[in-house]
């Protein structure tokens, strides 16, 4: 029964009401929606499948294809307000820098913007000697000579020429048949070739793609790339590209990849031909689709920096590459500082990188849950103990921290933000904020007792604490007491009276009054538990520990002491230069927390 506030809280959703389906499970109620599903045809009823005997699913990643961006093309085209060339040619330094030797710079018959620029890296010498300038251009005569015009000057050129081949295309965009097609496609890539003649002083190799490849008939495919190997006279020495496009995705990855398979064994003079994909991500599965493509053959991947393309975007390059660097292969590209990419990126395409993106969003490496902080720093931990018995630095140690696939550290970024604090958090990430950035080593008895109190806090507010303000709050909670709460000490001495005896005499002051007490003990603390007798108040102390915050002369230390004062149990912590006088104000603190005391 739908409640009956549905519809007006609502009142745009159609709660599904059909009959839950016969095959159903008992454990699954779910009832048909009302959409229109049956306007949809799954991909079986819309492309030849004709593969059946696949082997990709037993191949293994091994080696990082040749990455292609076309964030200064395809990107580009996708954004409401496209790169002008100071913009341009800071992505296009960027994608150098990092390593692409293939790159895609624009589409410069489509607009004065994109040949001035493709004319700038050719009159700048910005280009290096072993980065090839790939161009993109439509099947037509007149665009071709612009494209060749743009390039001059540049020594090694790829003119990718493109023209959609799926049947609703043909039939609703194109009006051509097959046949028809097949003759202009031909015919442009004739017209390319001889242009391309015509500048013996550029090394000009072409890219073919039929845009839609995936919605395409396979004979259809083949037809026309062979027909191109052979006019372009290729050569395992001058490969053509063929390229593949998901242009718009239409079914799970493993279809795509079964429809590169078939044409890696299909293709003619397969040896003088590079398998390029070009995944778009309309069902949100590009990076699927790259992956499963490259295991079917695929050896080239066009792609950009974190995703950016047409509708939902095309694959995304940062992904791709840091996927195959979590499973040991070299991703042939520099991640080293990830910030400055997605710095340069968002600047150039301006649009934001999702907080959440894999590998560059700004909370992709950070927990906030209790169960993963504590499995995180437990992790952390056992890294720098394995790096110390191997006897290597922690940045060479194999990494096997738990929820953090890749160490942060490869790229560029701090720890800070592995581990941050709100209502979610527990006490094993606390804990390791607080020995990271302050040196305190929480015991794991009090580790739970702060906890309660940083989640009180961040309950309150609703909002996170930095290590800072988690600091503070540790200060306030336990240290703080012992110099500023009910009972002050306000002068005290120790002395050793015989070997396994001490004698504590102090000042004490409490409701307004100073009293002389004194007390003995088998050492220090217990002596000046005893003296706390002197003014009514009974302590045992059940556990002390202390350390060192930092490292060298003059280091600060800190006690943690656990007493049981009047049959209650509370923690007090002291901070001193002096061990014995953070012990002694980590039991005044413990004694100014007691509900005792407090009342």
């Amino acid at each position: 029964m739908v409640p009956p506030s549905q519809s007006t809280v609502f009142p745009t959703l159609r709660t599904p009401s059909g009959d839950i389906p016969a095959d159903a499970p008992r454990w699954n109620p779910q009832r048909p929606s009302a959409m229109p599903h049956h306007r949809y045809q799954p991909a079986h009823q819309r492309v030849a499948l004709p593969l059946t005997d696949r082997t990709w699913p037993s191949h293994r990643l091994e080696r990082a294809p040749l990455w292609v961006p076309v964030d200064l093309r395809d990107g580009n085209q996708a954004l409401a307000e496209p790169m002008d060339t100071e913009r341009k040619r800071r992505m296009f330094d960027l994608l150098v820098t990092m390593g692409f030797k293939e790159i895609e710079v624009g589409y410069p018959s489509a607009s004065q913007t994109d040949f001035d620029f493709v004319r700038h890296l050719a009159d700048s010498g910005a280009v290096p000697d072993d980065v090839t300038i790939s161009v993109f251009t439509a099947a037509r005569r007149d665009l071709i000579d612009r494209t060749i015009a743009s390039v001059e000057g540049l020594p090694r050129v790829l003119v990718h020429l493109y023209t959609a081949t799926a049947p609703t295309w043909r039939d609703v965009v194109l009006g051509r048949s097959r046949t028809e097609l097949h003759a202009l496609i031909h015919e442009a890539a004739t017209h390319l070739m001889r242009r391309a003649e015509e500048r013996p002083d550029t090394d000009i190799r072409f890219e073919f793609s039929p845009e839609v490849f995936n919605l395409t008939e396979p004979d259809f495919i083949l037809e026309v790339c062979d027909s191109l190997t052979e006019l372009w006279e290729a050569s395992p020495d001058r490969p053509v590209v063929h390229n593949l496009p998901a242009t718009v995705e239409i079914a799970t990855p493993n279809v795509y990849a079964d429809q590169i398979e078939y044409m890696d064994r299909h293709l003619a003079r397969r040896s003088s031909v590079i398998l390029s994909v070009h995944p778009h991500n309309d069902r949100g599965t590009g990076v699927a689709c790259a992956e499963l493509a490259v295991l079917a053959g695929a050896q080239r991947v066009e792609g950009c920096l974190f995703g950016n393309g047409e509708r939902t975007g095309n694959v995304d390059l940062v992904t791709l590459a840091l996927n195959l660097y979590a499973q040991g292969v070299n991703p042939m590209i520099d991640f080293s500082d990830i910030d400055a990419v997605r710095e340069v990126v968002e600047n150039c395409n301006r649009l934001p990188v999702h907080p959440r993106h894999p590998y560059g969003g700004d909370l992709v490496h950070t927990a906030f849950s209790g169960t993963h902080q504590d499995a995180i720093a437990k992790g952390m931990a056992h890294h720098a103990e394995q790096a110390a018995e191997k006897g290597v630095t922690l940045e060479d140690a194999p990494w096997t921290v738990p929820y953090l696939p890749i160490d942060p550290g490869d790229l560029g970024r701090t720890y800070e933000e592995v581990i941050r604090i709100n209502s979610q958090s527990g006490k094993g990430g606390i804990a390791h904020l607080l020995q990271t950035h302050h040196g305190l080593d929480l015991p794991q008895a009090l580790r739970p007792d702060f906890s309660r109190t940083v989640q009180h806090v961040t309950d309150t507010s609703g909002e996170e604490l930095s290590h800072k303000e988690l600091w503070d709050l540790f200060r306030t909670t336990y240290i703080t007491p012992a110099l500023d709460g009910p009972v002050t000490l306000e002068s005290w001495n120790t002395v050793e009276t015989a070997p396994g005896e001490s004698r504590f005499t102090c000042t004490l002051r409490a409701d307004g009054q100073e009293r002389v007490c004194q007390g003995t003990g088998n050492g220090p603390l217990s002596a000046f538990a005893d003296a706390l007798r002197g003014i009514g108040v009974t302590v045992d102390i059940l556990g002390y520990t202390e350390h060192s915050t930092t490292t060298g002369p003059g280091s600060p230390a800190i006690a943690y002491a656990e007493c049981r004062v009047d049959d209650i149990t509370h923690w007090g912590a002291g901070w001193d230069t002096s061990v014995l006088t953070a012990s002694v104000h980590a039991v005044m603190a413990a004694v100014n927390r007691s509900e005792r005391v407090a009342s």
